[in-house]
């Protein structure tokens, strides 16, 4: 492979012209003195190294030393123009490669270490996470609100008649609003703003109706089906503000809700009266998504035709799915069971699982954040580890206390959550292990889910949610049930986790 010279300077002596065209990987002639003033001794006369790779490591002693792995030597000997023809007749070594490792061998590695003036790509604004908190947990207030809607006389599997319908609809929403971020995210990060736009002109009211269809399809009353569909209106909506960026509109457009819960909790408030506060919150949601598609779509047209198959958004959509199923069945799974095992259609009277979901969602914020935090943390272990096995231990320990740290927080939001909800009880061991279960598997996911593991994340989550659907509809226990499958879950995630994160090129 050849490469451009690199020329020594002039040193201005008799054969500066010869020397002008050496390479740096080849050793220098020495010549003795035509007539030498007094006699030298032998060793003194020659001053040569027993083995010239010696004189070679010590003049590319800084490319040797910040070198990562001898390959990195190899290609600077090639570009050099050292030829396998000239490491055997030179330094008596087979090939460049083998010149590289012994290079890579005899010089110390001293890698520099983050500088000031590093600029870490994944840092985030704690503010805006504790915002995107916020808005992921304030619209299960408006179950407040619409509770009336739902026909309590009426049970299906233990729960109101339209409830059924409403957790379809849900599901429907989680799975297409994940898949329909995920490609408005890749077209955004292309530099296609305006393409995001066009996706999410089209997806977000198609997915809204194909959620409310869903639920309609399940059937229920009048008022829950409005409100399933006023529910996938507004997921809809969300999608659209939080993929661009605009979290704060998002939390205006629920603050009527939030206002008209807290209104209700104090005060018996007619049902009309709280028809208008969710119409408002959606209305809101509705139209500042509109405002922010219609500038999105104002953007200048990239003239570079660009297509993104809809093949790769399956595994997110399957993964919406899996995740809204596991979080349902941790939500209503003990009112489930209850039903089917007494066979009543009244389920349980009291149910912990209430505060849990408040904690749960509250600290998707956090999780987010920490996602940042992990990758900002092993972009800075990939500049101050000197060995591949030590870039593994950091970001190994990474990974544990980020996890640690969102689970404890898990844990003391249903803490806070329980004292402050009226009448709840507090969670047993096996529940909050349960709930630590899910909540663990959750994070993993998104985190694998970030470095392109998608396929693998989709389908360990979706064959521990289709277990615990089955066996609960059989009659198992639900918290069993999370602590195997979440279990399970969680513990294949980890062991992918630990050695695809643990590799270098990941985290290029």
């Amino acid at each position: 492979m050849s490469g451009p010279l690199r020329l020594v300077p002039d040193e201005a002596g008799p054969d500066w012209a010869e020397q002008t065209v050496q390479l740096r990987t080849l050793p220098r002639k020495r010549r003795r003195q035509a007539v030498p003033a007094q006699p030298v001794e032998p060793q003194e006369q020659l001053d040569l190294s027993p083995d010239p790779l010696d004189e070679l490591a010590e003049r590319l002693a800084d490319v040797c030393a910040d070198a990562v792995h001898p390959y990195e030597i190899a290609a600077f000997l090639e570009s050099d123009g050292l030829s396998d023809e000239q490491a055997g007749l030179l330094y008596g070594r087979p090939d460049a490669f083998t010149v590289a490792e012994e290079l890579f061998e005899k010089v110390e590695r001293r890698y520099p270490g983050p500088s000031a003036e590093f600029a870490n790509p994944w840092r985030a604004d704690p503010w805006r996470c504790v915002v995107r908190g916020l808005v992921f947990a304030l619209p299960g207030l408006g179950y407040l609100l619409g509770a009336n809607l739902f026909a309590a006389t009426r049970m299906r599997f233990g729960l109101p008649s339209g409830m059924l319908a409403l957790s379809v609809a849900t599901l429907v929403s989680w799975s297409w609003n994940q898949a329909l971020a995920h490609r408005s995210y890749a077209w955004l990060g292309r530099g296609r703003r305006r393409a995001a736009g066009l996706c999410l002109a089209v997806g977000a009211p198609l997915g809204a109706l194909v959620a409310a269809t869903a639920g309609y399809v399940v059937g229920g009353p009048l008022g829950a089906l409005c409100f399933a569909a006023g529910q996938s209106g507004y997921l809809a909506a969300a999608t659209v503000l939080l993929v661009l960026g605009r979290e704060k509109f998002l939390l205006l457009a629920l603050a009527p809700s939030a206002v008209g819960a807290g209104v209700v909790l104090a005060v018996d408030v007619p049902q009309p009266v709280r028809t208008v506060v969710l119409l408002s919150s959606l209305g809101l949601a509705v139209g500042l998504a509109t405002r922010e598609i219609v500038r999105c779509l104002r953007s200048e047209q990239d003239s570079t035709a660009l297509r993104l198959p809809l093949l790769h958004e399956l595994p997110h959509l399957l993964f919406g799915l899996a995740v809204g199923a596991l979080t349902l069945i941790a939500g209503l799974g003990t009112t489930v069971h209850q039903a089917v095992r007494t066979g009543a259609a009244e389920g349980a009277s009291a149910s912990p699982t209430g505060p849990a979901m408040i904690a749960l969602t509250l600290s998707l914020g956090l999780a987010e954040w920490l996602l940042f935090r992990y990758r900002a943390m092993a972009v800075a272990a990939l500049r101050t580890s000197h060995t591949p096995a030590a870039f593994a231990r950091r970001t190994g320990g990474v990974l544990l206390g980020c996890l640690f740290i969102y689970l404890t927080t898990v844990a003391a939001l249903d803490a806070a959550a329980t004292v402050l909800w009226p009448g709840a009880p507090a969670l047993g061991v096996p529940e909050l292990g349960a709930l630590l279960l899910l909540g663990g598997s959750l994070w993993l996911a998104l985190l694998l889910n970030a470095f392109g593991l998608s396929w693998s994340t989709a389908l360990i989550c979706l064959a521990a949610a289709g277990a615990e659907c089955t066996a609960l509809l059989t009659g198992v226990d639900p918290t069993v049930l999370q602590l195997i499958g979440c279990g399970a879950a969680a513990a294949v995630l980890t062991a992918i986790a630990g050695p695809v994160l643990g590799r270098t090129t990941k985290h290029r």
